[in-house]
């Protein structure tokens, strides 16, 4: 019966995904899709932690895996992201109506590069203790996370930032292009207790811990970027 409780788990994070989808088309329950990729994350990393400590690996359980998260941390940011870019130009005149539509289309990069991240991580045998390119649910969160502080932030040059069109041009296409880079990234996986071995994962921690209960949630776009730039000057240093 144990062995059915990894894939029950990434099942649940399917259904996150897909509520978030729903909830997005709504502009009075758009401010709740964030919140369900965030607990997207939490049940994904809980079914590896649970596939891992059953020893319930199986073939289908990685297909399931794969499928859960290009809805929850592919499709549902995708959707996200083209709120933001809708909201950035929310009631401005079409005069340039080909590189308007270009624009609008810019979030299908989202699920398209998470796509291939997702395809590549299937076949790479090489991703077991760290990953190459950014994770599929740090994306995700990144993206979530931005939609977020712009609901429910009060800070007009704060919004006025984030539906900048060229702020989310850089985000969508930067954000896709690391899923599929082949920039080394640390992972949040504990084979161990030991300090000394998960030196870098325990301090992201904490100081992501620090950073939450400061500001809570507008620390999220901060602790993916902090995460980023972490793994490009940590990890190559711990690894020499």
């Amino acid at each position: 019966m144990t062995k059915h409780i990894p894939n029950a788990l990434t099942g649940i994070n399917l259904i996150c995904g897909f509520l978030a989808i729903v909830l997005s088309f709504q502009s009075n329950t758009l401010i709740y899709a964030p919140y369900l990729i965030f607990a997207a994350t939490i049940i994904d990393f809980l079914d590896g932690f649970a596939a891992r400590m059953l020893d319930a690996h199986s073939s289908l359980g990685k297909q399931l895996d794969s499928l859960a998260d290009m809805v929850s941390f592919g499709l549902a940011p995708g959707i996200l992201a083209f709120q933001l870019v809708s909201l950035s130009v929310k009631g401005e005149p079409i005069d340039q109506k080909y590189l308007f539509y270009a624009f609008m289309f810019l979030p299908a990069l989202i699920p398209l590069f998470s796509a291939l991240r997702l395809a590549k991580f299937n076949i790479d045998e090489n991703q077991t203790d760290s990953f190459i390119g950014l994770a599929t649910p740090s994306s995700a969160i990144l993206i979530a996370s931005t939609l977020l502080v712009y609901l429910t932030t009060g800070n007009f040059g704060l919004q006025n930032f984030i539906l900048n069109k060229y702020t989310l041009v850089v985000m969508i296409i930067l954000d896709s292009y690391l899923m599929v880079s082949n920039i080394p990234m640390f992972a949040l996986k504990f084979k161990s207790a030991s300090f000394g071995i998960n030196k870098t994962q325990y301090i992201f921690i904490g100081f992501a811990v620090v950073l939450l209960g400061l500001i809570r949630l507008y620390a999220l776009p901060l602790i993916i970027c902090s995460y980023i730039l972490a793994s490009l000057v940590l990890w190559p240093v711990k690894n020499k």
